[in-house]
């Protein structure tokens, strides 16, 4: 036999064995149900390049040439042996992954933490708003769970706020925090967070709050949107007509928007009121009305609702 030809048999039987195993790995991730492999789209540029052959006019596989990485849910009870040192080793590499339509690839939790402490320390140094970061004491990021299923969104800090750090701990935040219970779940449990990290400034008041501005909402938005993203909850409630014109550029009102769904970035968005509005609405059927809305919230989590949940803010 020529050496052309010993040459393509042994590279025959060494494809073939690739491909079985390539199939057998397959068909035992479709088993346990996996349904979507991601394959880098480097890997299947050079899969398509021609490696330069030890034997003139053959177009071999080359060691060099990267194997498609498979992302699986569940690690893989095997890999495929090197056998000859032509043949490439598969070796999947296991990352947490969601479906190709549900936008930023997930991340695992050391690596969420990572990088949102990298986004912490870039939303503390931040001074494109001059004005806000000469006034501010405090750039208020965010708290709660990073692995929330519920995050909500309000307009910007207060006065108490900018003193702590942390976003609703007033008296709008402490009605907030009632709320949160009501639900069977705590603080921790969920997400809050605002469109702006910095006080509005106010200067020349002693006291109160302002709107931010639309230019102020545009410039520190980006900092909410990456926390969406690593966060990636189920659902999220805007709090008030200013967190709602900030997130849609909606301003038809929240007494119109209230109470029904909308979309942001792919994801389930709830308006509700203020509890800032409430603290000055003390009306029973007002406070029924937010709790509708979050009953409508605690539905599209699937949440347990009880008869006494119910109830809530309803006349006897």
């Amino acid at each position: 036999m020529a050496p052309r030809e010993r040459y393509d048999a042994f590279m025959a039987a060494d494809y073939n064995q690739l491909l079985e195993a390539t199939i057998q790995h397959l068909e035992e991730l479709k088993s346990r149900g996996v349904r979507h492999l991601a394959v880098a789209p480097e890997t299947l540029r050079a899969l398509t390049q021609p490696v330069k052959s030890p034997v003139p006019g053959a177009r071999v596989l080359s060691e060099k040439v990267p194997v498609p990485v498979v992302v699986v849910k569940e690690k893989p009870r095997f890999s495929v042996p090197a056998g000859n040192a032509i043949v490439p080793k598969i070796i999947p590499e296991i990352t947490p992954t969601a479906p190709a339509s549900a936008g930023p690839t997930e991340k695992s939790a050391m690596e969420k933490s990572a990088a949102m402490a990298a986004l912490r320390e870039r939303a503390f140094a931040c001074t494109k708003c001059v004005h806000l970061a000469s006034s501010r004491k405090n750039v208020v990021f965010g708290v709660g769970s990073q692995d929330a299923q519920l995050m909500f969104v309000g307009e910007a800090p207060g006065a108490d706020e900018d003193k702590q750090g942390e976003p609703f701990v007033g008296k709008a935040g402490q009605l907030l925090t009632k709320i949160i219970q009501a639900t069977g779940l705590s603080r921790a449990d969920v997400y809050i967070a605002n469109i702006l990290k910095c006080r509005p400034d106010t200067p020349g008041q002693a006291a109160g709050n302002r709107k931010p501005t639309a230019e102020e909402m545009v410039t520190c938005i980006p900092y909410l949107h990456e926390q969406i993203d690593l966060i990636r909850p189920k659902v999220l409630v805007a709090l008030g007509a200013t967190a709602v014109e900030g997130l849609l550029g909606k301003t038809i009102g929240i007494t119109k928007l209230r109470g029904n769904w909308q979309t942001y970035r792919g994801t389930p968005l709830m308006p509700t009121y203020h509890p800032a509005f409430l603290l000055r609405n003390q009306a029973m059927s007002e406070k029924r009305k937010v709790w509708e809305d979050m009953l409508q919230v605690m539905e599209k989590l699937q949440m347990t609702i009880t008869d006494k949940q119910r109830s809530y803010f309803l006349r006897a």
